[in-house]
């Protein structure tokens, strides 16, 4: 059967049946994308609208690329050329898409909370693709199905989360997943960019200042974005200090004595050589680019299951 519930909102309320059950189904889906035509004709004649409020070609891409790998059509709204600049609220558009015939409505919005308060105003699928500092749920389960397919296992997995853990929805979906398929965490970064309390609020996540110490013990790491802006808040003293204890390079690896099949990603897009090195980003080490392939082949499991697809199909 399917996911049995109309939304996907975040990872926090899935169970670990569902994620299981996401991840299983992006294998096949994963082949898919391999084929010389890459198309399934399951979702054909259903519809699928980005309704994006925050600018982000990489996701709202993956979506659309899922998609039409399951034969949907697909439609892309410009909210800066909408009619939302005229004073049209959220949900007024949402319901409009509605009565256009929008199956699933894939929603990015800088206010935590948004899709939530869509889903209970529609009956089309709500898809967060990202809300405010809350969660992203296809970022933290593609994350999942790289990790998977690199290790074969996720349970038992000792995974640090490097940088501004304070502002990353994508950490917070990470931890939900991880966390309840049984890997330990370790969210790492200076004082002032991890939420103080926050091992309170995720039993058995752990916090450290100190990447050095903590990275030989870590099968996988995920390197965060800096989100450069935040420097002018002071909540670092300069972008060379951050690097200088948190970046991750090759050399650094080897001379920080991180186990030698240590999984570095990346949600991308990276600062190249302020958290992470150019040259380790393209390594044998980085999963970064599967992520982004494997984030193609997720968002279309996703896409399947809600609309009820069942596994041995």
């Amino acid at each position: 059967m399917g996911l049995q519930r109309k939304d996907l909102l975040g990872l926090e309320h899935l169970t670990r049946a569902e994620i299981e059950l996401i991840l299983e189904t992006a294998r096949p889906m994963l082949a898919v994308l391999g084929r010389p035509v890459k198309k399934y004709p399951t979702l054909r004649g259903r519809i699928m609208v980005n309704l994006f409020y925050e600018s982000s070609t990489r996701t709202r891409t993956s979506f659309e690329l899922a998609a039409k790998a399951l034969s949907a059509d697909v439609v892309n709204i410009a909210v800066a050329t909408s009619a939302v600049v005229k004073g049209e609220s959220l949900v007024d558009t949402a319901r409009t898409l509605e009565a256009l015939g929008a199956d699933w409505i894939v929603l990015r919005h800088s206010s935590s909370g948004a899709p939530h308060l869509l889903a209970r105003q529609v009956r089309a699928g709500v898809i967060n693709a990202g809300d405010g500092l809350h969660e992203h749920p296809t970022q933290g389960l593609l994350d999942l199905f790289t990790l998977l397919r690199r290790k074969g296992r996720i349970e038992g997995l000792r995974v640090g989360i490097v940088g501004d853990v304070l502002h990353s929805r994508v950490a917070r979906s990470d931890i939900w997943g991880l966390t309840r398929l049984g890997a330990q965490v370790v969210l790492i970064g200076p004082p002032t960019l991890v939420p103080p309390g926050i091992e309170k609020l995720f039993p058995g996540v752990e916090v450290s200042y100190n990447l050095r110490e903590v990275l030989p013990s870590l099968d996988a790491v995920q390197v965060l974005r800096l989100q450069l802006e935040r420097q002018k808040r002071g909540l670092f003293p300069s972008v060379e200090e951050y690097s200088r204890f948190y970046r991750l390079d090759s050399e650094r690896l080897r001379d920080w004595r991180a186990k030698p099949d240590l999984v570095v990603m990346h949600p991308g897009p990276a600062n190249l050589g302020v958290e992470i090195s150019e040259e380790l980003a393209n390594s044998p080490q980085s999963a970064i680019r599967e992520q982004v392939q494997n984030g193609v082949a997720v968002r279309m499991a996703v896409l399947y299951l809600l609309a009820g697809g069942r596994t041995e199909e």
